[in-house]
């Protein structure tokens, strides 16, 4: 976008004049008296323009579609089914994939819904702002405080769960040293900026990727060697008697797989090129968080040795299903790298929850 800005954000904040495409933002011209940005006036476009000092009280323009999905992505995490696959097999009856392809279209109507309120109300806060904006004050405060709550134990829990991972890993080393550890590092970065957490945050998805890449080339390897151990459908009929009621009771679990794409949102004033960027990276993070999730869940279904009535016999066994299902037929060597995966990539989850706060308590100022 050019540094002159956007006559076509000017319908995000639903005032703005056609005429004041100088000003690129949505309420008026955006100009003082002197035809400097007016305090509070957001600064739309890219190049030259978002390089512009953020007037006070407003929030440095830094961040490009592709941070903006990393920082998605990272906070739901490539590989979130791992944890909860053995309990999504036993309670679906074996069609785990299915489950996801559900619940990746249940999740999309919060996604829309998340990218039309960007579009009208483009600010810090997410959830916070729409309904402070449509439903009152009131209604905005209790919105605030319940995201904020979500902000602040998910990534407690997923501090918790890298130390606890990386302890199995290294049992020298006490889980609360690598919590800590954790702690320290994710919010350094945060505080260095958020440009620079991105970057890192980049490096770390990256790795995730990959690590999941490996799995799905080893199960393919596997599977074309030695065949699948359930029938090829399976993940999406079932294994013991297709039960639509049991699949509907997975989804309300598998829905908490998706829990952070929103937090996209909470970046709205520090994006270059307008809200229609955030609105493209929410529905974006969405739909490659629901194929890599269903690609993982049938694939590891297929090299499952034993069948969902055993997984529903054994829940103590649910929990390590996954990770069962890997030794068993690829190797310990690849039960590693996806421990270590997830252990770093809690730890960056927490980073991306952090950051998501901060704006949060930004915009309810």
């Amino acid at each position: 976008m050019s540094g002159t800005g956007d006559t076509g954000d000017t319908g995000d904040t639903g005032g703005g004049n056609g005429n004041d495409t100088g000003s690129g933002s949505g309420s008026g011209n955006g100009n003082g008296d002197d035809g400097r940005p007016a305090a509070g006036a957001p600064v739309w476009g890219g190049g030259a323009e978002s390089l512009r000092e953020p007037a006070d009280g407003q929030l440095r323009r830094t961040l490009g579609f592709r941070d903006l999905v990393v920082y998605g992505l990272l906070f739901i995490a490539p590989m979130a089914p791992v944890g909860v696959y053995g309990t999504l097999d036993a309670k679906s009856h074996g069609a785990v994939a299915l489950v996801y392809v559900v619940a990746t279209v249940a999740m999309a109507f919060t996604a829309f819904s998340y990218a039309q309120m960007v579009r009208v109300a483009p600010q810090a806060g997410s959830v916070f702002n729409y309904a402070r904006k449509g439903l009152g004050e009131g209604p905005g405060f209790i919105a605030g405080w319940m995201a904020m709550l979500d902000y602040l134990l998910i990534p407690a829990v997923a501090y918790l769960f890298a130390g606890i991972a990386m302890e199995a890993l290294v049992p020298s080393v006490d889980r609360w040293v690598w919590t800590s550890i954790a702690v320290v590092v994710t919010t350094l970065l945060n505080l260095w900026g958020v440009r620079a957490a991105a970057r890192v945050g980049m490096a770390v998805l990256a790795l995730e990727i990959v690590v999941l890449l490996v799995f799905i080339v080893a199960a393919i390897v596997v599977l074309a060697q030695d065949g699948a151990t359930r029938g090829w459908s399976t993940p999406f009929t079932s294994d013991r008697g297709f039960s639509l009621t049991a699949v509907i009771g997975a989804v309300s679990v598998a829905v908490l797989s998706y829990l952070g794409f929103d937090a996209i949102a909470s970046f709205a004033e520090e994006v270059t090129g307008g809200s229609r960027k955030v609105a493209r990276a929410v529905l974006f993070c969405l739909v490659l968080a629901g194929v890599l999730f269903i690609a993982q869940t049938y694939l590891v279904a297929l090299l499952e040795p034993v069948g969902s009535a055993r997984l529903a016999a054994d829940p103590a066994a649910q929990g390590t299903a996954f990770y069962d299902a890997v030794d068993s037929a690829v190797g310990t060597w690849l039960h590693d790298l996806v421990a270590s995966s997830k252990a770093i990539g809690a730890a960056f989850a927490a980073l991306a929850g952090q950051a998501a706060a901060g704006r949060l308590l930004f915009a309810m100022g």
